[in-house]
């Protein structure tokens, strides 16, 4: 599992996901893994295989309105 900061992970999200879907990446925030972030099929199968009903997440976070 890789592991980055999550600053580097705000600011090269795109290579988070590229990373992600690769492998789960652990996010750090002071030295310490807080989340990992994984492929939407890696979580499908790990869903299975625990017997959790696997779904996909709506949006966390709207668009901002422009104003």
């Amino acid at each position: 599992m890789q592991r980055i900061s999550a600053r580097d992970a705000k600011n090269g999200f795109g290579r988070l996901i590229d990373l992600a879907r690769a492998e789960p990446v652990a996010i750090e925030k002071f030295g310490r893994s807080v989340v990992v972030v994984l492929s939407v099929e890696e979580y499908e199968r790990l869903s299975q295989k625990s017997g959790v009903r696997a779904t996909r997440a709506e949006p966390a976070m709207r668009p901002r309105s422009k104003k």
